[in-house]
Formats: structure tokens, sequence, C-alpha cells
């Protein structure tokens, strides 16, 4: 672990993004009934994604030694999310 962090706190990162992961995939439940239903453009899907994806770069910078590759894949993801839920709550 990094020297000055806390081992306890970034384990607990670790497991809440972990526990994130599986909000993210039983959202797309909710998105799922909407499109079926003909009301698409829900902002849970990526409300939670931009959350995932920010605990898996918190949690891999916090790392002794960084963990680029996951800090890498999900940086698109917060962009991404946070992109798609502004324009799911104006359209």
């Amino acid at each position: 672990m990094r020297k000055g962090v806390d081992q306890k706190l970034v384990n607990k990162i670790g497991w809440a993004a972990s526990v994130m992961a599986i909000l993210v995939y039983l959202s797309y439940l909710d998105q799922i009934r909407l499109n079926l239903s003909g009301h698409p453009g829900s902002v849970i899907l990526p409300i939670f994604t931009v959350l995932n994806c920010t605990l898996w770069v918190t949690y891999g910078f916090l790392l002794e030694k960084r963990n680029w590759p996951i800090i890498i894949c999900n940086l698109p993801g917060i962009v991404l999310g946070a992109l798609t839920a502004i324009t799911a709550i104006i359209a």
C-alpha cells in the first residue's frame, strides 16, 4: 500500500467498487423494462456507471503500485456515464 494511506480504507474502496459493479448490472433490468414499455432514457445506469468507475479509478490510484489498467479502462466510463446522465436529464 501507498505510505500514509490506510490499508483498511483501500480495502473498503475495493469492496465498494465490487458492490457497485453488481449494482451496475442490476440497473440494466430497469433499462430493459423501460425500453420494452416504450419509455427509454433512464438515468439509473449512467449514474451507477459513473459511481462504479470512480471507485475503481480511486482504488487503482491508491494502491502502492498504481494499477494503470484499472485506472485507464474506467476513466471513459466516468466521462461517458456523466454525459449520458446529463443528456437523459435534459432531454
